[in-house]
């Protein structure tokens, strides 16, 4: 349709990289991609560690699950939602910082946004990206290793460098699933797509696997026990209020 639309389609994460380096300047421009993103009342309320001593980086293999790509990519980022300066704005200003659920809410979509035109821009320029959720299995321990004063809130890593590998196309749900006209469709018809959908992703499983895994099976296995059942009390260590 455009390059544009067809640089987010070709899309894939990419958990294999070479040697080669990111340039500074690539990631600065990478960066600065970010930044043009929409923020909430012009707020910008994000911050990216950029992880470059070895040591660290391989102490967060473990800490990610033992994902040896952030310690192997060319570049680690950790993508925070950062109100540790409106707070000393608040508190150069005689006042108290109070602004609750709406401010974690804030700085975890602004920096989502932000990380996702960094990450259009990288791939822009022949990068393959990855994020790393892993990065909350064991926040209390990142946030001791990157020593993070409060009201600054690690969300997940990103790898960057050259891609090693050409990921195969993992389907997502078909537009009727996720594009509605006025109003939410039926159970009934949730349920009729899904189930056309699993039929689709068996087989890309079965492709990529051997194994004939559907979506649904995944989903309900992921949703029906607790995970990172102790993310909200290490944000509100943090400052976080959720009240």
């Amino acid at each position: 349709m455009n390059p544009t639309i067809d640089l987010l389609l070709r899309h894939r994460s990419v958990r294999a990289f070479t040697d080669a380096p990111v340039p500074r300047a690539h990631i600065e421009a990478a960066v600065r991609a970010g930044q043009a993103a929409s923020t909430s009342s012009a707020v910008q309320a994000y911050c990216v560690i950029h992880v470059t001593d070895p040591a660290t980086r391989e102490a967060l293999v473990p800490l990610t699950g033992g994902q040896r790509k952030v310690a192997d990519c060319a570049a680690f980022f950790v993508v925070c939602g950062d109100v540790r300066r409106h707070r000393l704005i608040c508190e150069d200003a005689g006042v108290e910082y109070d602004a609750r659920l709406e401010a974690f809410l804030v700085a975890a979509v602004d920096a989502s946004l932000f990380a996702q035109n960094a990450v259009v821009a990288f791939e822009s320029l022949g990068y393959g990206i990855c994020y790393v959720g892993g990065l909350r299995n064991e926040l209390a321990d990142v946030d001791r290793l990157l020593e993070l004063p409060d009201g600054v809130y690690p969300l997940y890593g990103l790898c960057v460098g050259v891609p090693a590998e050409e990921p195969s196309e993992r389907p997502r749900l078909p537009l009727p699933s996720v594009l509605f006209e006025d109003r939410y469709p039926s159970d009934d018809t949730v349920r009729a797509e899904l189930a056309a959908y699993d039929a689709t992703y068996r087989d890309y499983m079965e492709a990529r696997s051997g194994k004939r895994r559907d979506w649904t099976g995944s989903m309900w296995r992921k949703f029906s026990r607790p995970a990172r059942d102790r993310l909200a009390a290490y944000y509100a260590s943090k400052g976080a209020d959720f009240g």
